[in-house]
């Protein structure tokens, strides 16, 4: 079994590898506007022409424009000869060349996900917000940002390295050697006692700096890191987090004991909103385009990445204490998006970010082969009496004691999460039922499940990754043969 991390670091590139990092963002951008053009104009030809085929999957996008990069189309020029004849001479796309040839895969692959997720929307097999049909990228649209695989050599050595020509650097595809202001030890290490293997890079452009996040296929963590193996009959030990505004996040068992409660979180969001307001009056008051207009997005830039910076610290360390010390845990399935409607409370909500501690302690406890309830969402966790059972109606937000009709008071947030720890013993059968339930042990988001071989060139078959182009994606239908 294995599990799948990131490690993000900040690049210090020089000036021409600055241009090179633009030059391949910009391909990628190129990439997904020429594959969604393919498939526009090939819906629009279909209209009067019935057996067009529309090239839709990943697979098919890739060939679409590897074939569309080598014609009169994608360039062409002139050419007159001594004697004064022209003639055109058919070049295709000239700068291909300049770029890694992965960018143009993976930003097919790109539109092509898109498409899938705008048609399995459509159709009802996609939960969620509905999700529209993709749309063309802008330059100055988005943060520009390229994905790039990390292929095996012939030599043997892999095309994407950490500490290849100095202990702080990585080495990206026909990039070279980029520095990085972070330090490289516990990727390193990871690499070199063959515990990990870097599936591909992503770099990107945030707050006026190059990032590179390493996507990165690991062993388990150690057996000393894992929780104890309950017995199925074994029903207890659940612990119940209520999340909250005033309190952070409420930990207690169902017997009533409170095993943690963190107040004052950061809240760096609030508490960095004046400087945002002047940041943004200042680039509102800045010439559209002009120099002074892109120092002052890259200044506002650089200031929603600090409050981001502070709010994953927080979540990281809280999710950490919790996974550290509890092997099963009840949380409260939130409708973060509908409470986000409430226009008094939607700037505090987000920026406490409910959804994605939740994220983390999910994947966390997966690591650690810990257990994870989903509270059903219309459980009245904070209306419902934890001592007698009783439900009480007249519960308002502002009430912060919770006041049982029969007379039993108690903390809000703590009587919550007695509640939930309360519900997921009783709804606990054993695994089997477990699964059924909506309990199971929690996955790995990334892996899909436990996974036994997750090597996509082990074995008879293709195993795909997430994130990455599969054998079949890359153009080509041959399988590796068993043993290489």
């Amino acid at each position: 079994m294995v599990r799948h991390t990131t490690f993000r670091y900040c690049l210090d590139p020089t000036v021409e590898q600055q241009a090179v990092l633009a030059r391949h963002a910009g391909a990628a951008r190129f990439a997904f506007n020429q594959s969604l053009r393919a498939v526009t104009t090939a819906l629009s030809c279909r209209r009067t022409d019935p057996n067009v085929v529309v090239p839709w999957s990943g697979f098919d996008l890739i060939n679409a424009f590897n074939a569309w990069k080598k014609t009169a189309d994608a360039g062409r020029v002139f050419v007159v000869d001594a004697d004064g004849v022209a003639e055109i001479r058919v070049t295709g796309l000239t700068w291909r060349t300049e770029v890694c040839q992965q960018v143009f895969e993976e930003a097919a692959v790109d539109c092509g996900r898109a498409l899938a997720a705008w048609s399995a929307s459509r159709t009802g097999a996609r939960r969620g917000r509905k999700v529209g049909f993709p749309r063309f990228k802008k330059k100055n649209g988005g943060p520009p940002s390229f994905r790039l695989r990390n292929k095996q050599r012939i030599s043997g050595r892999s095309a994407i390295r950490v500490g290849d020509t100095r202990l702080r650097s990585v080495t990206l595809p026909s990039i070279g050697a980029v520095r990085v202001h972070d330090d490289t030890r516990r990727l390193r290490r990871l690499l070199s006692k063959g515990r990990g293997k870097i599936l591909f890079a992503t770099v990107g452009f945030r707050g006026g700096r190059w990032w590179v996040s390493l996507n990165v296929e690991a062993t388990e963590l150690h057996p000393a890191h894992h929780h104890p193996t309950r017995a199925e009959q074994d029903r207890g030990g659940w612990v119940g987090i209520d999340r909250g505004l005033s309190a952070f996040a409420v930990a207690a068992t169902a017997d009533g004991r409170e095993v943690a409660r963190i107040k004052d979180p950061p809240k760096a969001l609030a508490a960095g909103m004046r400087r945002q307001r002047r940041l943004a009056k200042a680039v509102s008051r800045k010439e559209k385009g002009s120099h002074n207009s892109k120092a002052a997005v890259a200044r506002l830039g650089r200031h929603h990445r600090k409050v981001r910076d502070i709010r994953w610290h927080f979540l990281h360390e809280v999710s950490n204490a919790l996974v550290k010390t509890h092997d099963r845990i009840a949380l409260e399935d939130l409708h973060v998006t509908g409470m986000l409607a409430n226009h008094r409370l939607a700037r505090a909500i987000s920026d406490a970010a409910w959804a994605e501690f939740a994220r983390m302690l999910r994947y966390k406890q997966a690591w650690r082969h810990g257990d994870i309830a989903v509270v059903d969402r219309w459980f009245p966790s904070s209306k419902t009496c934890s001592t007698c059972g009783t439900v009480s109606t007249g519960l308002t937000l502002s009430d912060r004691v919770f006041v049982c009709p029969r007379g039993h008071r108690l903390d809000r947030d703590h009587n919550a999460a007695i509640n939930l720890a309360a519900w997921a013993e009783n709804q606990h059968h054993g695994h089997d039922h477990d699964r059924r339930e909506g309990f199971a042990r929690a996955r790995d988001p990334q892996a899909g499940g436990p996974v036994i071989n997750a090597r996509r060139q082990d074995g008879p078959g293709p195993h795909p990754r997430v994130g990455e182009t599969s054998l079949e994606d890359a153009g080509t239908d041959a399988h590796p043969t068993p043993g290489t």
